[in-house]
């Protein structure tokens, strides 16, 4: 004859309430497509009047090469601050943009999607500045690009 088995009892588990990590909290993650939408928006009508302020830097630089020095320096110097200003607005919104996600709770993982966007701006005004206006705008725009990425990620 067989031996019967007995069954030992089994343990239930409570349940619990851990988040993982891949969980999101919806507000914060609602806030951030907004703040990520409103950069990308800043940042494509700042490239547009990039593109118009450094044609005109070029313009006011090739007057200058051409002896019409007091109004194209005038302009040139204008321009100069104008867009420095206008790279440091940008570069100082993405750094903002930066210190949101590395210090909202439930974002923590998407920051590493947008480090380095600030660092980008800031290559951007560093180009500039040493009149490399064509580099300075291609980096911008990879800004945008990385920017769209975290974007469909959220």
């Amino acid at each position: 004859t067989r031996g019967r088995r007995v069954a030992t009892p089994q343990r239930r588990r409570s349940p619990t309430t851990r988040r993982s990590p891949s969980t999101r909290d919806p507000q914060a993650v609602v806030a951030a497509r907004v703040r990520v939408a409103d950069q990308i928006k800043n940042l494509t009508r700042f490239l547009y009047v990039y593109g118009r302020l450094s044609k005109d830097f070029e313009g006011s630089e090739a007057q200058l090469r051409g002896g019409d020095s007091a109004q194209a320096a005038a302009l040139s110097n204008r321009t100069r601050a104008g867009l420095r200003d206008s790279l440091r607005n940008v570069r100082e919104g993405l750094d903002r943009l930066e210190v949101y996600f590395r210090t909202t709770p439930g974002l923590e993982g998407y920051y590493r999607r947008v480090a380095g966007v600030a660092a980008a701006a800031a290559a951007a005004e560093a180009s500039a500045a040493a009149n490399q206006l064509d580099a300075a705008g291609r980096s911008l725009i990879q800004v945008v690009y990385q920017l769209t990425d975290v974007l469909l990620e959220l």
